[in-house]
């Protein structure tokens, strides 16, 4: 066994890095294509989920692989070799499978212990089969996987330490609230009809919200995901809705959850600010300032009554800072009292001071608020619990996507919450850890101990079998032989003399090859076949083609051996 994998997740690279190199069905495709005409890789596959791509490959040349594996990555990703070479880790042989085994059981996942990675990782064997990249080792190792993540979740309590992401993002929302109690009666808007969006969308039905709009780029399977939990029988109100609707459906939901395989943002800074300035009163027409002779158009802010020598100073504090937006943080913004006194450039009594509001003067806002939250922090801090709650949550999102369906931007709306993944990393770094996690590191030791005697048994098998074929065409040969010496033997002589000698050759042969497979599956074991070959000048091209007629037997590509 060879197998090496080469990627990057949660744990070796940030979210903007996942983000960049995350990989479309289509780029998945043409990386396995790719990583089969590479030379030292001979099966392989891609596990691609929201926060990992990993190659998986059977290679014959360790250090040619890593570099083979990390320039296909990093072309097909589309990230500079250069730039995503700190963040790859490197796994090979049995540390491969130990990893793969890992992440299977939920060990390596954002939220220890989330089941939705088998069906992530049933989904990358299910490609591999479809392009016939999975050879033996791909086919083997994936569908032990996920044996074994079964096996965890069967067997101990890992369910207990921790829950689906979805869960995890929603206790994130509800800040706090018992989900059921923060969720009960709210109307909720899922984005995406994938695997992802639809556990999004079981799960709210779960927890109690009243209705829930499914928007998809393919109607039909927003449609078939409504009458699904329609027909849950939880009394939940359920509808599919074009995609070209979503912006006007902000303005009557709650909650949206989004999960797509976009490439661009699905919804914009605009369109939440919008959404949640909807129907609010506007605020008093501002006065406006006196003409200035010689000066080009005014800006929103001038019109809004700003004084431009706070506009100029926001405007230094901001570049002098050079702080790079935290990208998705859950928190909403609530408004010291004395905004207006320390030249917030928009006013934050409620959603009506939105109205009207440009981009710019929102981005100058996040820049005064941030300002005004380093201040605080070196004030007596409030718990994180009383800060949430103070602050009216208009709109409540959560981002599960890879790369994110929802602009960073809005956390900066007062009103709305944003949980994205990054977030959610964030969050889940401080997340208990429960003690049957050790429970299933050590059936994963186990499964991988005996995944690698498996292989390295399988190793010899060509070899035992090409032992046994020159043997019975030793004893044809002297059987053979023998009838032309004694051409007077009638039928069952000849019939003895043939299984005598057979049965002979059988009992020398079963002992040594049954020790060499035992010895065979031990670390370190693999020479044995070459020695076997060397000891009886066995033919290297017969055990090749034995090898490759093992290969093609059909139970070995069964893709339903993947369920």
């Amino acid at each position: 066994m060879s197998l090496l994998v080469v990627g990057l997740s949660h744990r070796s690279a940030p979210v903007s890095v996942l983000e960049r190199a995350s990989l479309s069905a289509d780029a998945k495709i043409k990386l396995l294509h790719d990583t089969l005409a590479a030379e030292p890789a001979t099966e392989a596959a891609v596990l691609a989920t929201c926060n990992r791509i990993e190659l998986y490959a059977d290679v014959d040349k360790f250090h040619a692989g890593v570099a083979e594996l990390s320039t296909l990555l990093a072309q097909h990703s589309g990230v500079a070799l250069e730039e995503l070479t700190p963040y790859l880790y490197v796994h090979y042989e049995d540390r491969a499978v130990h990893h793969l085994f890992s992440v299977a059981c939920g060990l390596d996942s954002m939220v220890v212990g989330e089941g939705q990675i088998l069906g992530q990782i049933k989904d990358a064997l299910a490609l591999g089969q479809e392009l016939h990249s999975a050879g033996r080792l791909i086919n083997d190792l994936f569908q032990q996987a996920l044996r074994v993540g079964k096996r965890a979740h069967s067997e101990t309590g890992i369910d207990r330490a921790g829950q689906s992401l979805v869960t995890f993002g929603l206790e994130q929302l509800a800040v706090g609230t018992p989900v059921a109690e923060w969720a009960r009666g709210k109307r909720a808007l899922v984005i995406g009809a994938g695997s992802m969006s639809s556990l999004a969308a079981a799960t709210l039905v779960r927890v109690g919200v009243a209705e829930i709009a499914v928007a998809n780029r393919t109607a039909e399977r927003a449609e078939r995901l409504a009458e699904i939990l329609v027909a849950s029988g939880t009394g939940v109100t359920a509808l599919a809705i074009p995609m070209a609707e979503v912006a006007d459906e902000l303005t009557r939901v709650d909650v949206v959850v989004s999960c797509t395989g976009a490439t661009g943002l699905v919804l914009t800074a605009d369109d939440v600010l919008a959404a949640v300035s909807w129907g609010a009163a506007p605020d008093p027409a501002p006065q406006s300032p006196p003409a200035t002779a010689g000066r080009g158009p005014r800006t929103g802010l001038e019109l809004a009554g700003l004084d431009t020598g706070v506009l100029a100073r926001l405007v230094a504090a901001a570049e002098a800072g050079g702080r790079i937006a935290d990208a998705g943080a859950a928190r909403t913004i609530s408004a010291p009292a004395d905004a207006e006194a320390d030249g917030c450039p928009v006013g934050l009594d409620g959603r009506s001071a939105l109205t009207g509001v440009d981009a710019n003067s929102l981005e100058l806002h996040g820049t005064w608020a941030d300002q005004g939250e380093a201040a605080a922090q070196r004030q007596p801090r409030r718990s994180a619990r009383t800060q949430a709650h103070a602050t009216d949550v208009r709109l409540a999102l959560l981002d599960l996507a890879m790369p994110r369906d929802i602009d960073a931007a809005v956390h900066r709306i007062p009103g709305v919450r944003l949980v994205d993944i990054e977030s959610l990393a964030e969050a889940s770094a401080d997340a208990p850890m429960a003690a049957d996690v050790d429970a299933v590191r050590g059936i994963v030791a186990e499964e991988v101990a005996a995944f690698g005697a498996a292989q390295r048994a399988a190793h010899i098998t060509p070899t035992v079998v090409a032992l046994r074929a020159m043997a019975a065409e030793v004893v044809a040969m002297e059987v053979a032989r023998l009838d032309g010496r004694l051409p007077d033997l009638d039928e069952r002589q000849r019939a003895e003399v043939t299984q005598t000698v057979r049965r002979v050759v059988d009992k020398l042969l079963h002992a040594p090859t049954v020790r060499v497979k035992q010895l065979a599956s031990e670390p370190g074991g693999a020479g044995y076949a070459d020695a076997l070959r060397e000891l009886f000048d066995l033919d290297p091209q017969t055990v090749a083609s034995v090898s490759r007629a093992d290969a093609a037997d059909p139970k070995n590509d069964d893709p339903g051996r993947a369920s």
